[in-house]
């Protein structure tokens, strides 16, 4: 006999009760989602971090403290972008995706905008040294006028094409 998930979820509650180390895991992943929902639901990454450093002071969970970690240790510049992306993205059909991700790779590989890409290569790759220095080196100073030129269409490369797919009933076309 295969037991569905809120069949062994009923018997674990019904034969253990609340002290069950389950309820716990439930309870401490629940909070979690909370906190995440709550800092990174913030306009700005400035605000994502500020959110997670007022977060950080009323907990001791160390998953608060490495986020903290690993945002300020990434380009400012992949940060807004990628905040951007995803804010857009949800928007998006899968199409619009990845025609503005395309764009994204594009620019970054140019290096006109910003060189962090090479930059976080030198860093972890070649010199080994896990020094890079991002280029603009804090979040403030990344503008919203560079953050646009990344999701802009480039001047001298081809745009990307996406092939039709005529055979798709029309409610599956409108979602590419």
């Amino acid at each position: 006999m295969i037991l569905t998930i809120k069949q062994i979820d009923y018997i674990i509650k019904r034969d253990i009760g609340s002290s069950c180390p389950y309820s716990r895991f439930k309870t401490i992943k629940h909070l979690r989602l909370d906190i995440i929902n709550n800092c990174f639901s913030r306009r700005t990454v400035e605000e994502i971090i500020l959110a997670l450093e007022r977060e950080s002071v009323n907990s001791n969970s160390g998953w608060i403290s490495s986020t903290i970690k690993s945002l300020k240790a990434a380009s400012p510049t992949s940060l807004k972008i990628t905040l951007r992306s995803i804010r857009e993205g949800r928007l998006q059909g899968v199409g619009q995706c990845l025609i503005s991700e395309y764009r994204i790779v594009c620019h970054i590989l140019q290096g006109e905008i910003s060189k962090d890409f090479m930059e976080g290569c030198r860093a972890i790759i070649v010199d080994k040294d896990k020094n890079p220095k991002w280029e603009p080196s804090k979040l403030e100073l990344v503008t919203d006028e560079m953050v646009d030129r990344y999701f802009s269409k480039l001047d001298d490369w081809e745009d990307l094409k996406l092939p039709t797919r005529s055979n798709l009933p029309a409610h599956a076309i409108a979602k590419l």
